[in-house]
């Protein structure tokens, strides 16, 4: 099990990942993952204004499942949580429904805008909330209708302890979480199969110390897209002197002889005989004339007498 926290061992692991070619793989998707009160929405807006302002265009998108409107809810009505609301197996159906939902949108939208999308929560933070809650007879149901989604060019876990966490959670006040289901979902988080490919992150430090490591693991999409300069102007169409040369002749095929610009010339001046067509047969075609040596029917060129 890899140990969150340095940003030289993560961005081996990036590295590895994309075979050396950070920077040139187009990056389509990020999701930031962790357990409630790791930080995933703060850092998720920071990053896609980094990429934005790096001219990388990125969208933000909560995928959310809808359990903290569940627990609002099911405290105006008296009860302690969205689970003795809705029971556990009906709030994680809902959850799995409405997070599919919210990421089809999001990738969705961001390929026809074809800007990146920056994931707050992903399809594995359904996974662990299914193993967090003990349900994992739902397990193979939710991975067959979360299959169709691709896998992020990166994937960040934000650790971070779940005392923390429940101190941040606690100092909000939007809404509650127990010690309990936080240690459980941070377990679950590192026993799902895909938490080797995950990049981790000490997420423990203050948010600022946070996004730097972020941008480190990124920086060769952070970097500013450069583009060459155009030329403006008249000289923006203008040809080079080197496409202005005439076009150099074919070894053993000279270039036939250029044809006179007056119609009129006389073709004696080109080496050629004139011919006159006779007015005594008018079915002769003009410049012919039937010759007195080639025998009737026969054509052949005129002379000139004497």
């Amino acid at each position: 099990m890899r140990s969150p926290g340095t940003v030289a061992g993560v961005a081996r692991s990036l590295h590895d990942r994309h075979g050396g070619r950070v920077g040139r793989v187009r990056l389509r998707a990020v999701a930031l993952v962790g357990i409630d009160g790791s930080g995933k929405t703060t850092q998720a807006h920071r990053l896609a204004d980094a990429l934005t302002a790096a001219g990388h265009p990125a969208s933000y998108w909560q995928n959310a499942g809808g359990r903290r409107w569940f627990g609002r809810l099911a405290r105006r009505l008296g009860r302690d949580d969205a689970q003795r609301l809705l029971g556990r197996d009906l709030l994680l159906l809902a959850e799995s429904v409405l997070r599919w939902c919210a990421i089809a949108r999001a990738l969705v939208r961001s390929a026809l805008t074809r800007r990146i999308a920056v994931m707050d929560r992903y399809a594995v933070c359904q996974y662990a909330s299914i193993r967090a809650h003990s349900r994992f007879r739902w397990e193979p149901l939710v991975r067959l209708l979360y299959r169709i989604f691709p896998a992020p060019e990166l994937t960040i876990l934000l650790a971070v302890d779940p005392a923390e966490a429940y101190r941040r959670i606690e100092l909000r006040a939007t809404d509650h979480e127990s010690p309990e289901y936080l240690a459980a979902a941070d377990a679950a988080y590192r026993s799902l199969p895909e938490f080797p490919t995950f990049v981790v992150v000490d997420a423990n430090r203050p948010p600022d110390e946070v996004s730097r490591a972020i941008e480190r693991l990124l920086h060769g999409w952070l970097r500013p897209a450069v583009r060459a300069p155009r030329p403006e102007g008249p000289d923006r169409a203008r040809p080079e002197a080197a496409d202005r040369l005439p076009r150099p002749e074919v070894s053993g095929r000279p270039r036939p002889p250029e044809r006179p610009e007056d119609p009129t010339l006389d073709p004696r001046a080109l080496g050629r005989p004139a011919v006159a067509a006779s007015p005594a047969d008018p079915g002769v075609p003009r410049g012919r004339s039937r010759s007195p040596v080639a025998g009737p029917g026969s054509l052949a060129p005129a002379t000139s007498p004497g």
